[in-house]
Formats: structure tokens, C-alpha cells, sequence
């Protein structure tokens, strides 16, 4: 495959902005695929993978800036390059000035400052969190591929310093009603949450924003918080923290299946909570924490919202597992459109807790669905081989974002993979998510309409239907205007919910 890169010498970015830059380059005609990412030895084995390889890139330092791009012939690549400025600049304007370029310069700027958000490749993010910590500030670690011996390290020093780390791997955070991170335009209010899910922080705190409440605080932990390995160790002190909190009146408790021990000792602190906690473990035995008094158990999203804006004494969501009878109808009529062949549904997230919320909810319909992030190891997608049932993707996995941009940013894999999925003859079913809010695409439906009104139309041509299902995570306040974003899928024929759970439960009910 064609391709042509530059190498920037001693140009240091961020990874939040890096992505912004790739995202950018991707819209170009004719690329297929490209990298912006600094030259550390596991970044040049990323470009290595997409066919990438150079002397000159094997000899760059980890400060240099490496800009690789794959299109359909050498001369795309080179013009695309050519232009290189132009998307270093807008990236630059989009960003607000900084001057500090390094954690001591930071800390001469802002000598009162609490919290150091950090953003680096993942082998030297460990090294800038213990200097963070070392310096008494909290930190908020968005990088990835970071040891777990080092998340237990970092995370045991917070501990002695009375201190969080959030993270790493930590998409969403709200601290005093500042987002960092994925995190939505949410009101200040009653209810602290914990989440080691960043997307299902996003639905949980703008469902509690949309039923009128709003958010003290919320801790993002990092995916592997509540792991056995890790034992949930900012989970705990995020729950102390909340709990001494004057403004939370009631705590939510967020994570993907958290490890069976952690979870039992999680439970047995909700006993001793002087506030009442909701805790929603996705794709946990749904036996888990009943029979204490303290813990309201929620099976949903909706659900944790639900509970949380009622203990807090507001009027709580509609939860929307049940469906009107025009609902039902359409039920009827789509089932009734599909071609023979159509029988399976493939849903394709943005977000990974919607993936997992999915499954469930698939799971407690006896609905079977195979994933790449399975909640059963023994349903797990394998690359080429066929699968007769229902399929789950979490695009953001490591396999779809090592080397790229994150889908809540660039909807350039999304959109191939709807038209794959299209030529498929037993699709019946895209279930999608659309995500707003900070650091996110200005424009997630804009980025996959053209792709959606394409699968749509050569399914038709078949004979058959290809019946849509969306939901959209954001409230009025994000930059997208969610109002647009939700008419411009209805206007292409696509069938929107409010939350990534009713849009799940709307698929099951068209396979009952």
C-alpha cells in the first residue's frame, strides 16, 4: 500500500491533540489510513504493523513527531503531507494556549494548582504521574498501556499522600464541574459517581442531567480499577471522598464485570456508607450486593440514573424498557420488511460500556451475541470465522484504536465497517451509538450518515430492509447540539433512542 511520512524533530504533542491532527488528516480524499503519534520504540512497532517502515523512522527519538500517512497512491500521501501545517495549525488554534511545557513549568504558572492532567505515551506516563503525586497533586492519567505494577504503584503513593489517581486509561472525569477527558456539558447537583467506564459515566451523569438533577463530582478510576489485580484502590477512595463531601447526597457506583472479590469487598463498604449508594455492575451476577440495605442495585444505565435522581428527591427518569403500542408497530413492520436471509443484528460502538450494557441486556433476552470484548470468553469474535448469531463490536478496543484515533473522535473504521456489514445478506440489525461532549467529534452523525444512507440503500436493492437503531449519549449543553444530531438520523430513517439501553431492549423486542 502506498505511503509517505514525515518525521518532525524535537515537536512534543500531547496524545488528545495528536488524535485531533489524525482525524483531520483522515478526512482528506484518498487516505486510508494514517498515524500521528511521537517516536517512541512501541509507537514505531504501531507504524510497523500498518506497513510503515523506514530507516529514518527506526532512528527517531521519542520527542521527535512522526506523521505517516497510507493512501491510494504515493502522490495522495505526499499532498496530504504537503499540508502538514495547515493541520498542526488548526489543532493549535482549536486548543487553548498553554505556555508551561513541562510539570515544573506548570507548577511555577499555577503554584495552587490540585490536579495534573496527563497525556503522554504510555511508557513514560508512569515516570509523570509519580512526579505529579511526588508534588502533592491528584492526577487525572488519560494516557493508556500503562504496567499494571505501575497503576499499583502509582496507586498505592496516592494512597499515602491521601491523594487519587484517576486513571490510567481514564476517558471521563467531572471535578467541581469541570470536564476532563470525554465528559459532557452536565449541571452541578446532588448526585457523586464513581466510574471505572468512561462512556458509562457519559450516559449515567447526562441521563441524571437530563431528568433535571445534576453532579457534584465524578471520579473516573480506569478500566482495571475494579479488577482483582488492582482491588478497586481509587474506587475506595473516591467512595471516602464523596462520602465526606457536603454537596453529594448519593453516591453511583459505575463499572463494566469488576472482579468477584473486589466486588465483595465493595459491598461489604456500602454497609458502613453514611449516604445511599447505587451500583450498577455490568454483566455481574445480578445476585451481587442484594440483601444490603445501603446498595440500590441497578441492572441499566437508566436504571442507576433512575435510582440516583430518586434517593436524591428529584423526579427520577422514565425508565424505557417498556414500549408504547406505535413502538410495537413499528416493531411489526420492520420484522416484516426484512428479507429471509436477515436474521442477525451487529452493533458497532463508540462507546465500550455501551457494548458490555448491550450484551447483557441480549444475554437476559436468551438473545446469543458474540463480541470482541465478551462478557463469556466462550463468546468471543475470532478474526474470520463466520459467526451465525448476533455480534457486538467495541470499536474502541485496542485492536481498532492502536495507531488511530478513538471512534468518539474520528468515524473513519465505523463507517467501513457499517458498509461491511451492509454486503452481509443475514445483517437485519445496525445498532449504533452516537456520543457528544467534549474532545469528541463536532459532527458523530455527520461522520456516518453518508455510510448509514449507503448500507441502507444496497440492502434495499437486495430485496431487504436494513433496519437502524441508534441512541445518542449528550444533553443540550454539548457543542454537537444533540437536537440536530438526533433530527439528522431520524430525517435519514434511523430509528433514535435516548440511551444506549432502550435502544438495546428495541432490539431484542424485533428477535422475540
Amino acid at each position: 500500500m502506498p505511503f509517505d511520512f514525515v518525521i518532525r524533530k524535537n515537536q512534543y504533542f500531547d496524545s488528545v491533540f495528536l488524535m485531533g491532527v489524525s482525524k483531520r488528516i483522515s478526512d482528506h480524499p484518498g487516505v486510508q489510513q494514517n498515524a500521528v503519534l511521537m517516536g517512541s520504540e512501541s509507537n514505531k512497532k504501531l507504524l510497523a504493523d500498518i506497513g510503515v517502515q523506514d530507516a529514518k523512522i527506526d532512528a527517531a527519538q521519542p520527542n521527535d513527531l512522526i506523521i505517516a500517512v497510507v493512501s491510494t497512491t504515493t502522490k495522495a500521501a505526499h499532498d496530504v503531507l504537503a499540508e502538514l501545517d495547515v493541520y498542526l495549525q488548526g489543532g493549535v488554534q482549536a486548543a487553548a494556549t498553554s505556555n508551561p511545557h513541562s510539570l515544573e513549568d506548570g507548577l511555577v504558572q499555577r503554584k495552587n494548582a490540585s490536579l495534573a492532567v496527563i497525556s503522554v505515551p504510555g511508557e513514560y506516563a508512569a515516570r509523570e504521574a509519580r512526579k505529579a503525586l511526588e508534588a502533592g497533586l491528584n492526577v487525572f492519567l488519560f494516557s493508556d498501556h500503562v504496567s499494571v505494577e505501575d497503576e499499583l504503584s502509582l496507586k498505592g503513593t496516592a494512597a499515602e499522600k491521601n491523594l487519587l489517581v484517576m486513571g490510567p486509561d481514564c476517558g471521563t472525569s467531572l471535578i467541581g464541574g469541570v470536564g476532563l477527558g470525554f465528559a459532557n456539558a452536565v449541571r452541578r447537583g446532588p448526585i457523586g459517581a464513581i466510574g471505572s467506564a468512561g462512556t458509562g459515566l457519559q450516559e449515567f451523569t447526562t441521563q441524571v442531567h437530563n431528568a433535571g438533577s445534576g453532579i457534584s463530582h465524578a471520579f473516573g478510576t480506569g478500566g482495571r480499577d475494579l479488577s482483582d489485580q488492582i482491588g478497586g484502590l481509587t474506587t475506595f477512595a473516591a467512595l471516602e471522598a464523596l462520602e465526606v463531601d457536603e454537596t453529594t447526597r448519593v453516591i453511583a457506583v459505575i463499572s463494566k464485570p469488576p472482579g468477584e472479590k473486589t466486588l465483595a469487598r465493595l459491598t461489604k463498604r456500602f454497609e458502613d456508607c453514611g449516604k445511599p449508594v447505587v451500583g450498577c455492575f455490568l454483566g455481574a451476577r445480578a445476585e451481587a450486593g442484594k440483601g444490603k440495605s445501603n446498595l440500590h442495585r441497578a441492572s441499566t444505565l437508566d436504571e442507576a440514573a433512575h435510582l440516583a435522581v430518586k434517593l436524591a428527591g428529584g423526579e427520577p427518569p422514565i425508565l424505557g424498557a417498556a414500549f408504547t403500542a406505535q413502538e410495537l408497530d413499528l416493531v411489526k413492520r420492520e420484522r416484516a420488511s426484512w428479507s429471509s436471509e436477515q436474521k442477525f443484528v451487529r452493533g458497532l460502538f463508540a462507546g465500550g460500556t455501551f457494548c458490555y450494557q448491550s450484551q447483557q441486556i441480549f444475554r437476559e433476552a436468551s438473545l446469543l451475541a458474540y463480541s470482541n470484548a465478551p462478557l463469556d470468553p466462550a463468546n468471543k469474535v475470532k478474526e474470520g470465522v463466520p459467526i451465525k448469531a448476533h455480534k457486538l463490536i467495541d470499536m474502541g478496543a485496542d485492536e481498532y484504536t492502536i495507531g488511530r484515533p478513538h471512534p468518539m473522535i474520528d468515524g473513519t473504521l465505523r463507517r467501513q465497517r457499517i458498509l461491511a456489514e451492509a454486503q452481509d445478506p443475514q445483517t437485519a440489525v445496525l445498532l449504533l451509538d452516537f456520543i457528544l461532549g467534549y474532545n469528541a467529534s463536532m459532527d458523530p452523525v455527520g461522520d456516518l450518515l453518508d455510510a448509514i444512507l449507503e448500507a441502507r440503500l444496497s440492502v434495499k436493492k437486495r430485496g431487504g430492509i436494513l433496519t437502524v437503531v441508534a441512541s445518542i449519549c449528550g444533553t443540550e449543553g454539548d457543542r454537537q447540539d444533540v437536537h440536530q444530531q438526533t433530527r439528522m438520523l431520524k430525517e435519514a430513517g434511523v430509528l433514535v433512542f435516548p440511551s444506549n439501553a432502550t435502544a438495546a431492549f428495541f432490539c431484542c423486542e424485533l428477535f422475540e
